[in-house]
């Protein structure tokens, strides 16, 4: 289970990036404001996963 939600929390913080990139290239603030915070969102939970590992050893 710990791996099917690291593989999503990773594509979270994909998906932000080109959430990103797509608003750049748009100049839309507005995209570019989401996939920083999908960015954000995706290496909380990354942090919060490594967290667990840490106190399962």
């Amino acid at each position: 289970m710990a791996t099917d939600d690291k593989i999503r929390n990773k594509a979270q913080e994909v998906k932000g990036k080109a959430k990103e990139a797509v608003g750049d290239a748009t100049d839309n603030e507005q995209l570019q404001a989401e996939g920083k915070i999908d960015q954000v969102k995706g290496d909380l939970k990354q942090a919060g996963e490594k967290v667990k590992d840490i106190f399962k050893k």
